[in-house]
C-alpha cells in the first residue's frame, strides 16, 4: 500500500500549504534523474466538525509560531494538522529544483511521512512534546466548568477546529472540558462528538508520547481521569469570555 509522503511549505508565499505526492513506501522520493513534478498545493483538511449543514468554511487561524527548536533524529514531535509524529531522518534533498534540509516525520497510525524544511519548520508551528509541566496544566483544564460561548453552533464548531488544529495542548483541552458530558448530562450530538473525539485523540497522542505507553491505553487512562472530575453547570460566556446569565430558552441553534 503506497504511504503518502507530504512536502510542508517549499515556497515562502505558501507556508501552510501542502504539496502532497504518492510514493511506495520503499522509495517515498522520486529517484534525483527524474525531474520533480510541479508540487500540487492543497488546503489543510476539515476537521470532521466541519459537518453538511454548517454556515461557511472554518475559519482557522494562522498557526501559532512555534519556539525555536533543534530536531534530531528520534525525537517525537508535534505538527499542528496532524499531532504526534516522530522524527525519521534529517537530510538535504532537492525539490523542485530546490535544495532544501527537510526534517521527514512519520506518522505511523495513517501511514504519513511530512517533509518539513527546517527553515520552515517554526513558522509551520513544529514542535518538541509538552513539557510534563504543559500536559499537567492542559489536564487541570479539564477539571473546570464547560464555558459555552452565546453564538451559534456553526461558529463554535468553527472555533473548536481551529483549537485543536492549533497543536496547543492547552487549547486541546478546552475542547474537551467544553463538550465533555458527564452522567447525568444531555448526550452529545453527532457533530459535537466528532470534534470531541478529535481533541481526546491529540491528547491521548501526546500523552502516550509523554508516558512512553501507547495511544489506546492513554486514552483510556485519560477517559478514567475525565470520570474522575465532578463539575458544575456549563458556563455561558460572551465573545470577550465574560460570564453572562443564561438565557430563558437556552441555544436557538442547536448542534447538529
Amino acid at each position: 500500500m503506497p504511504t503518502k509522503t507530504t512536502v510542508d511549505a517549499i515556497t515562502d508565499d505558501a507556508a501552510q500549504d501542502e504539496a502532497v505526492t504518492d510514493a511506495p513506501a520503499a522509495a517515498k522520493v522520486a529517484p534525483a534523474a527524474k525531474p520533480a513534478a510541479e508540487p500540487q498545493f492543497r488546503s489543510p483538511p476539515k476537521m470532521p466538525g466541519h459537518m453538511p449543514g454548517m454556515h461557511g468554511r472554518p475559519q482557522i487561524a494562522p498557526r501559532a509560531m512555534a519556539a525555536k527548536e533543534d530536531f534530531a533524529e528520534g525525537d517525537y514531535v508535534v505538527y499542528p494538522t496532524h499531532g504526534v509524529g516522530k522524527v525519521e531522518r534529517i537530510a538535504t534533498e532537492e525539490i523542485a529544483g530546490h535544495k532544501l534540509e527537510l526534517i521527514h516525520i512519520t506518522f505511523e497510525e495513517n501511514r504519513m511521512t511530512l517533509r518539513v524544511p527546517v527553515a520552515k519548520a517554526r513558522t509551520a508551528g513544529l514542535r518538541k512534546l509538552a513539557t510534563r509541566k504543559l500536559f499537567d496544566d492542559a489536564l487541570a483544564l479539564l477539571k473546570g466548568r464547560a464555558r459555552i460561548k452565546r453564538t451559534m453552533w456553526s461558529r463554535r464548531a468553527q472555533e473548536y477546529e481551529a483549537k485543536i488544529n492549533s497543536g496547543d495542548p492547552m487549547a486541546i483541552a478546552e475542547v474537551v472540558r467544553d463538550l465533555h458530558r458527564n452522567a447525568g448530562q444531555p448526550d452529545q450530538s453527532f457533530s459535537e462528538r466528532q470534534i470531541y473525539e478529535a481533541a481526546m485523540d491529540r491528547l491521548a497522542a501526546e500523552m502516550a508520547a509523554l508516558d512512553g505507553t501507547d495511544k489506546a491505553t492513554a486514552a483510556a487512562k485519560l477517559a478514567d481521569y475525565l470520570k474522575s472530575i465532578v463539575k458544575g453547570a456549563a458556563v455561558e460566556v460572551d465573545e470577550g469570555g465574560a460570564e453572562v446569565e443564561p438565557e430563558a430558552n437556552g441555544d436557538a441553534d442547536e448542534a447538529e
